[in-house]
């Protein structure tokens, strides 16, 4: 996009973006950090992503201050007005990975005497790692302003369903198989959905960077293959498993 005419205008658009790209970093710092406490039992370290949580809190806050100051002073149109309204989606998007990176800490803190599974622990690393790197780069397609880096990210969104459904179904086999560790296991398989929802709240940067360059939405449907709400219906129903 082209640099606006106005330096003082620019520069309020620049400091949006900026606040953006720090809100991201964030986002991705205690996503990561919530893995590993997780995954680790690492309660020190679960502690840190909290403090993590409040910085993206305070950066949403500005980033809303900024774009409506903006928008009541400027009267932004056109390519102006997508990218405010941009910066503002994104922020919202990135403070609920933030809040979910947050509840995966808690949950870490909880149950970090408890022996984790290794078995699960894997599954959960690796569908950890696949949605920090659609965050990332989901991230970089917007810094970039680049719509089919974002169209990528957002046809990937399926394989982190694949990657929640067989987890799922692990965690849910072995809770049956271990009455006594129940608890443990449904703040595993909490921690695991919050993983699922933050992909889909990157897939949903993804969208809004395609409608930032191209001025409109994505035609396509979302390539979804979550099957966990069914499949516990399913299971409920099944011969006596809950």
């Amino acid at each position: 996009m082209a640099a606006h005419p106005a330096k003082s205008y620019q520069s309020e658009l620049n400091s949006l973006d900026t606040m953006v790209a720090q809100m991201g970093g964030l986002a991705e710092q205690a996503l990561g950090q919530a893995i590993d406490a997780l995954c680790h039992s690492d309660p020190e370290l679960a502690e840190a992503t909290l403090e993590n949580d409040r910085a993206i809190d305070r950066l949403e806050r500005l980033v809303d201050d900024l774009a409506i100051s903006i928008i009541a002073r400027r009267a932004p149109i056109a390519s102006d007005l997508r990218q405010i309204v941009t910066a503002i989606r994104i922020a919202v998007e990135l403070e609920r990975i933030g809040d979910l990176a947050k509840n995966i800490a808690k949950r870490a803190i909880t149950i970090a005497s408890e022996s984790h599974p290794k078995r699960v622990m894997n599954g959960f690393a690796h569908i950890g790692q696949a949605v920090l790197r659609q965050l990332k780069d989901v991230l970089d397609a917007y810094s970039q302003r680049n719509a089919e880096a974002a169209l990528k990210v957002w046809q990937r969104d399926q394989e982190i369903d694949a990657m929640y459904n067989s987890l799922y179904t692990e965690l849910l086999t072995t809770m049956m198989d271990e009455p006594q560790s129940v608890g443990l296991y449904a703040h595993l398989l909490f921690s695991a959905k919050n993983l699922e929802r933050a992909g889909d709240h990157a897939t949903n940067i993804a969208e809004t960077v395609y409608f930032l360059m191209h001025g409109k939405a994505l035609s396509e449907e979302r390539p979804k293959s979550d099957v966990t709400s069914r499949t516990l219906i399913l299971g409920q129903g099944g011969a006596g498993k809950s």
